[in-house]
């Protein structure tokens, strides 16, 4: 008998190490000199639950091949992850800083059976000083885990029963873990506001001994407690061979040559940060977006001029490790695809990705246009059946319960916390299609304050309400229009999914999922040309400022994508697309 679903491999994934994601995992902030050293503790660990006990290859989750696990997870009991590590002679002046990119579900580290961490967002980073745990010689870890996908905590497209639009879920460890000597007084975060002029770059240090940081409060220690107290040591700054002093946590830089960021000219520009024996490497970029009025149409717009961000919806699933590539070339060899067809824009749907994706759509050149990962509660009917037919009427009170909400919000702060310092990220996407809305006004309001600088788009979709940058639409299945609020620019955030399907790189072979199915590659090439030159470009001529197309890759039963799951094969070529990035930038122009 035929198997209905395959678990298909990446050409990566068939060259899979020892030490999978091995890179140093923080581009943004990368230690480097000194009595500073890290560890990258991926690879084998052992796994443990009901129903296995075997290993595991880290950072894959159990539900992935590539992480070995052949039996299934149950979700809502315990799992558990444990390995040791040697560590020798460390300083008597260092403190030891254990690092998890994420972790899905409920989670508690242990450190030689110390009690560390917990954690309870699956899709953000978190950190504990370990030093008071570990000892020269042999030092175990353990991570235990209850992933039920409770509607309080953000999950996504994370589904028990997975099929269709919602995709198997991820439990447990997913990102790089790894460990990080550094000085006892040292730099536990860089933040970064810039525009089309400067950079401002403020500086937290961490003082391990009292607990105090000279500023906010961060998750990326936890011994860096809310504090006041700078202290005198000195901080200074180096870009492009010139050196700046930080006063009061704070420098301002102003690039002799002035070079603005943008997906046809990616320019970054190198900092190093020092302070005390703490020696650290960051970047930023100059760029600047705004809203303006056009030719008597409202426009987005990058770096003083209108922009249409040709977009592509982008799940971040991977076939054999799901949330997770089996290299992270795999980031970048999806940009550079998606800029040869011409899409400049990526929409990152309901996922954080690790630092490292985005940090290649920073030298790359690929704006993001990037989702809240939503918690709450869904229903068929209320969120997709009715809106789909244009009955949009949604209960007022639907996911308001507080615990749900504020974990929403607190969930979005760190978010912007966490990746604000990218400059590819253009625009922030609150709700999609009301998974998990309540109150988008107050989000918007909350939003805004956290980050003016950039778009917000409130309600991608549906459910609309009263404040937003754009005015957010997703069509399928019918012509593609304009919204009726021309105070605001105008985005298609969803439209497309066409299907072309290559059975022997998909993952259902049963059935197939999509907005139209075209059997050759021809046919599916012609028809998503036609969508662009008969209905996208004519509506950038009248207001449309940015249109995200469905989708970067199948994932799962969807077979809507431009890539194959497993990424072997691309059903466009550059030349199919030719002529048609150029059409949108004069379009927007008019």
């Amino acid at each position: 008998m035929k198997e209905r679903f395959v678990r298909l491999i990446t050409a990566e994934g068939e060259r899979l190490g020892g030490l999978p994601h091995g890179d140093y995992p923080r581009p943004s902030l990368r230690r480097e000199g000194g009595n500073s050293k890290y560890m990258i503790l991926n690879g084998k660990w052992r796994f443990r639950s009901r129903y296995n006990d075997c290993e595991i290859m880290v950072p894959f989750c159990p539900e992935s091949l590539l992480s070995g696990v052949k039996e299934k997870v149950i979700y809502g009991e315990k799992l558990s992850w444990e390995r040791s590590f040697t560590l020798a002679d460390i300083p008597a002046d260092s403190r030891v800083l254990l690092h998890f990119g994420a972790v899905s579900g409920e989670s508690e580290v242990f450190v030689n059976g110390i009690g560390v961490a917990k954690n309870s967002n699956g899709y953000l980073p978190f950190s504990a000083d370990i030093t008071d745990a570990v000892k020269d010689g042999v030092n175990t870890l353990r991570v235990e885990v209850v992933h039920d996908l409770s509607p309080r905590h953000p999950h996504g497209k994370q589904r028990k029963k997975r099929g269709g639009m919602w995709y198997t879920p991820v439990s447990g460890i997913w990102q790089t873990v790894w460990l990080e000597t550094v000085p006892q007084r040292y730099i536990a975060e860089v933040t970064v506001n810039a525009d089309d002029t400067a950079a401002e770059i403020t500086v937290h240090i961490c003082d391990a001994v009292t607990g105090q940081t000279n500023g906010q409060n961060t998750d990326r220690s936890s011994s860096a407690q809310a504090g006041a107290e700078h202290g005198t040591q000195l901080i200074t700054a180096v870009c492009e061979g010139r050196e700046y002093v930080f006063t009061d946590g704070k420098v301002r830089i102003e690039p002799e040559n002035r070079e603005l960021w943008s997906p046809e000219n990616p320019r970054l520009y190198d900092v190093t940060i020092k302070c005390g024996e703490d020696k650290v490497r960051t970047y930023f970029a100059l760029r600047k977006l705004e809203i303006k009025e056009v030719n008597g149409k409202k426009r987005l717009c990058l770096n003083g001029e209108p922009y249409f961000f040709n977009a592509v919806l982008d799940q971040g699933y991977f076939s054999d490790g799901l949330y997770t590539p089996a290299d992270p070339s795999l980031y970048g060899q999806d940009i550079m695809r998606m800029k040869a067809l011409g899409f400049n824009t990526l929409r990152k749907h309901i996922k954080i990705e690790p630092e490292r994706f985005y940090y290649d759509c920073d030298r790359l050149g690929m704006i993001v246009f990037q989702d809240m990962v939503n918690n709450g509660y869904y229903s068929f009917i209320r969120d997709t059946a009715l809106p789909t037919v244009n009955l949009r009427r949604r209960p007022a009170l639907a996911n308001a319960r507080p615990a749900v909400k504020n974990e929403f919000l607190d969930a979005m702060e760190k978010t912007v916390r966490l990746l604000k310092n990218h400059p590819s990220i253009c625009c922030w996407t609150i709700f999609n299609e009301g998974w998990g809305q309540t109150d988008a006004d107050g989000a918007y309001r909350k939003l805004k304050k956290l980050d003016p600088t950039r778009f917000i788009d409130a309600t991608s979709g549906w459910f609309k309400e009263h404040e937003s940058d754009v005015e957010s639409l997703h069509i399928y299945f019918k012509p593609l229009k304009l919204g009726s609020d021309r105070t605001r620019p105008q985005v298609i955030s969803e439209f497309g999914g066409f299907v072309h399907k290559c059975p022997d790189n998909s993952f259902n072979r049963e059935k197939t999922y999509g907005y139209g199915i075209y059997e050759s590659r021809e046919e599916f090439a012609k028809i998503v040309r036609k969508k662009f030159e008969d209905e996208v470009i004519p509506l950038a001529k009248e207001g449309l400022c940015a249109s995200v197309y469905t989708q970067v890759s199948d994932v799962e039963d969807e077979t809507n994508g431009l890539l194959t799951f497993d990424r072997r094969v691309c059903k466009l070529l550059p030349e199919d697309m030719e002529g048609v990035a150029g059409a949108l930038r004069a379009a927007v122009r008019l």
